[in-house]
This record gives C-alpha cells, structure tokens and sequence, in this order.
C-alpha cells in the first residue's frame, strides 16, 4: 500500500518534474471538469457528486494506489451499473454500495487477485465495453434531441421504444445546441491544438445557448441551472452549491423515495449484488487502466496496491457524497501525454476541481443539458471501440466471436454483471473444450525402437497434454481396454504438464482395474511435484502392481522384471 507515494518521494523529483506534473494536472483538471459532471448526470444523480468524486478518490487513490500515473474519478463504464441503483434506492443506497464496492476491492488487493485482468478474454472486455458504450450513447438521445418523456426509466427496449416514440416531439432548439457541440467535438482535432476540444465545445454550446436566449426571447434550452436545484441546511439554488464536499453518512441520505434510506441488514443483503458487481468492475477498468498507462509512460504498477488504492478511495469518498469511481484510461493517457509522472498530476487535479466549485459554479449553470448529451454521445463513441469491434467479428476464431456477441447483447439487453459472468463461464469452457483436443493416449506400435523386441505381454502408452477434470477421462479410457496375454502397461507420461483430482481418480480407477486382472502399471517421467500428488492420493510404489521409472529404457527394464 501507498507504494506509488513511496516511490514518488524515494525518486525525489526535481523541480521540472514537479512543474511539469503542476502543469499536468491542471490540463487533467480541464478535462475531467465537465465529464465528472456529464456522467454524474447519466448515472441519476444531480452533477456536483460527480465532482465530489473526482476530488476525493482522484486524491486518495493516487496517494494510496499502485500506479504513478493513474487518474481516479467518475467514468462511462460504471453508468450502466449506477444508474439501476439510484432508481431503486436512491443515492443513498448508491453511496452505500460504492462504500462496500470499496471493502470488497480492498480485500481483493489483500488477497493478490490484482492478476484479476490477465484472466479475463479480450473478446468479453470488448462485447462488454461495446454494450456499456451502445447504452450510454442511447440514454443520451433523449436530452441531445430534447424530447418530451416524462418518466425514461426501465430497461433498455423499453426505454429505446419511449425514444422512437417520442421523436416527433423533438425540439429543434436543443437539437441545434447539441449538434453544434458534437460537431466541434468531432472537428476540433483536427486543429491540432492542446486545449481539449470538450473545453472548446462546451463553450461554445453555452455562449451560443445564452446569446440566443438573451436576444430571442422564444429560444430556451435545458441548462444545468434549469435542471438542478439544491436544499442544503436552508440554502436553496439553481445549478450546482458553491460547497465544499462535507462528510455525512451516506445512510442518513434519502432513498429512491426521498426518505433517509438508514441502514440495515436487509438493506445491505439487497445492495451486496450492485456493490459486488461495481468492485469487479472497478478492478478490471483500473488494472486495464494501469495496463495501458505502463505502456505509454515506461513505468510499473503494482496491480495489488492498486486494488488496495481503488478500494480506499472509493470508502473514503461516499463520507463525502462521491459516487463510485475507478482508473479513467483516457484522463490517464491525457494526464502522461501533458507530462504527468507522478501522483501530484492526480493532486493537482483534484484541486482544480475543488477551486472550480468554489469559483466557477455560477457559470457552470450555462452549460446546456443538450451539450452535455454531445459529449456523452462521443465518450459512448469512443467507448463502444467500434473498430476493434469490428475487427474482432472479421479476424476472430469463431468461438471468440461467439463470446464478443453473446456479451454485447446480454450487456445491452440485460446488464454488464450477466454479460460478464456468462462470458468469462463461456470463455472458459470454450477453453477447455480446446485443451481437451489437445490432450491424447496414442499406444506405441510395436515397431517402435523403443520396443526392443518385447512381447506382447507388455504395452506402451504414450501420454501427452494437460489431465484434468475435461480431458482425463477421454485420454485414459483406451487404456483399461486389455488384451488376454496383456501383463505389464507402460504409461510414458513425459509430455503430462497438469493433473488434477479428476485424473487422479481417474488414474485410480485404471490401477484398480488393473489390479483385478493382476496387470502391473509403470508411469514413467511424471514430474516429481505430480508423483507427489499421485502419493498423497494413496497410489504408491507396490512391486508387482505399480512402479515408477524416469526414463522409458528403465521402465521396460521394469515391466519385464513385473512378469
């Protein structure tokens, strides 16, 4: 724990590292300002808890996590998860879930499961990924046209048949705003320039929406002002409170009724499915996050600390009304592409949101809700990973691109915890149908060298691959298959690189068979560890029934002394 501040303070930065990482997080900062909020708003929840979290975990993550460059907060992935919660328990119930989210991602990092990212497929991470960023997008349609629903909730074909249904109602005004934004989003690299182009987009989209409102008095659009309203001890608003983040206990938040929610034990057996699912979540995003920040900055992460940092920020900022938060790959990249080597990138971002609520929050009422859907729509874009996608279909061995389909609909249709669990069960029985056409029992032909003349009262087998629970009945079951002169089997299991209880069993099984028929069994070249398992098993050295030899030559030397 706290391995990246140990090595930031061991390596003793220079003061051009420290400016450059100053600098780094002030451009981080930027960015993460209007997305915080963006997908605060697409998880249900009014736009300052997005701040509130990428202040707090940005802070407390990169302090106590496991990589140097990592930027923490509010990402796309986790709306498709958030947002069924707040619906169903209301914020309270959501800060409660990012707190056992946090538990569960500690005791994660405890136990060494920060190798959790190396077992998961490619094809699973891009069907999921591509859902979560076909849902994202789809939910966002519904403010960048403005359209008139009055309750947008249950699941995805019902929330996508209100969309088509309601298209007639669409406002022009907000479509105008909206498209406006997105086109700069979509233009603005072009220009080459180093101010983000959400910057460049939001500030066009509010400036236009306010000039067209002050001169046309029928123009009017959704604006976070228009939006939001806060009620905090008496002080009432528009938009988002110029107020710090304050500690209360997210129990004593309301429910999806607008009552504290309190605590329970019931309630905490009915929120353990969401905050198991936001830990696996959140340690896939941020291991894939470091992952992918390794390569780009040269750097190591030590992927258990990490879990360990994730796991802290997200129980230290629910104290503070902050929403689940994780690794955010592209802050991340912007955060070493601007020069951030070190966890004061992430301090620095962090206070620059917190100076943002105290100084900027007047004009952040501006920001068009129509805007906010642009952006959103492009982080969907960017998300959904189209190309590799596509490419996955067109390349991939047809399981994979069986796995890659049945995780993206079950992700869009259904929910990412589904998706992933199927995928992974899937995936993995895929694989071992795989490594069981990998594993074979070929009998020695009698012209073999190896023979040497033998009668046929002994046989040779030949053993190779992986024995275990799916290939250990297929491979050894020719063996018990005898001849009636048969005296002495030779199983030459040099190639066995695995061998599971389901082999042993299997293994016993044969012996005892054997046994009956008063046939002796010689393994020979097992590796060592394996003979020891066989040994723990009970199947031991017995002179004339089983014997063990290192090499072939030794073992035919025994079967013909078992005779």
């Amino acid at each position: 724990m706290f391995s990246a501040l140990k090595k930031s303070i061991s390596s003793k930065p220079t003061l051009f590292d420290i400016q450059a990482n100053v600098l780094a997080g002030l451009a981080v900062g930027v960015i993460a300002l209007p997305l915080s909020m963006a997908l605060a708003i697409a998880s249900g929840v009014p736009p300052q808890h997005g701040l509130y979290t990428a202040i707090i975990s940005g802070l407390f993550i990169a302090v106590c996590g496991g990589s140097k460059v990592n930027i923490s907060g509010p990402t796309a992935a986790f709306v498709v998860v958030l947002l069924p919660i707040v619906h169903q328990f209301g914020i309270g119930g959501l800060l409660i879930s990012g707190f056992m989210a946090g538990i569960f991602l500690i005791l994660m990092g405890v136990s060494k499961l920060g190798k959790l990212i190396e077992i998961v497929p490619y094809p699973v991470i891009i069907g999921f990924t591509a859902g979560i960023g076909v849902v994202i997008g789809t939910l966002q349609i519904k403010d960048f046209l403005g359209l008139s629903i009055v309750t947008f909730e249950g699941d995805y074909l019902e929330k996508l048949s209100l969309i088509i249904h309601s298209l007639p109602t669409i406002n022009f005004q907000e479509f105008f705003i909206g498209g406006l934004t997105i086109v700069i989003l979509l233009l603005w690299p072009r220009v080459h320039s180093k101010v983000p182009g959400h910057l460049i987009a939001l500030l066009v989209g509010s400036i236009t929406a306010w000039g067209l409102q002050y001169f046309y008095a029928d123009f009017s659009v959704a604006t976070i002002g228009s939006r939001f309203h806060y009620d905090i001890n008496g002080i009432t608003g528009d938009g988002i409170p110029a107020i710090l983040p304050a500690f209360e206990w997210p129990w004593n938040l309301p429910n999806a009724d607008g009552q504290p929610i309190g605590i329970s034990f019931d309630l905490i057996k009915m929120l353990l499915p969401s905050a198991i699912t936001i830990a696996i979540l959140g340690s896939l995003e941020s291991l894939l996050c470091a992952v992918v920040a390794d390569g780009m900055s040269g750097k190591k992460h030590n992927p258990n600390d990490e879990l360990i940092g994730q796991g802290i920020g997200n129980m230290i900022a629910p104290l503070f009304g902050g929403i689940p938060a994780t690794a955010a790959i592209a802050r991340t990249a912007a955060n070493i592409k601007a020069g951030g080597t070190i966890p004061l990138a992430a301090v620095v971002h962090g206070l620059f949101i917190l100076g943002s609520i105290l100084a900027l929050t007047p004009l952040l009422a501006y920001i068009p809700m129509a805007s906010m859907a642009a952006l959103l729509l492009v982080v969907a874009w960017n998300m959904s990973e189209a190309k590799h996608f596509i490419r996955t279909v067109k390349v991939a061995p047809k399981d994979d691109v069986i796995v890659l389909i049945l995780c993206f609909v079950l992700t869009v249709l259904f929910d990412m915890t589904i998706a992933v669990a199927v995928g992974i069960g899937l995936a993995a029985m895929l694989f071992i149908r795989r490594s069981i056409t990998l594993t074979d029992t070929s009998r020695v032909e009698k012209n073999h060298e190896v023979y040497d003349d033998l009668s046929d009262s002994i046989v040779i087998y030949d053993i190779n691959g992986s024995l275990f629970f799916g290939s250990a009945q297929k491979a050894l079951q020719s063996i018990s298959i005898v001849t009636p002169n048969l005296r002495v089997i030779i199983l030459d299991m040099s190639e066995v690189t695995m061998l599971d209880m389901s082999a042993i069993i299997a293994i016993e099984s044969i012996k005892e068979s054997l046994d009956k028929q008063q046939i002796g069994l010689v393994i020979n070249n097992l590796q060592p560890r394996m003979v020891l398992k066989l040994r723990r098993a009970g199947i031991r050295f017995k002179p004339r029934k089983l014997q063990f030899s290192r090499t072939l030559k030794d073992g035919i030397a025994i079967a013909r002394n078992m005779h």
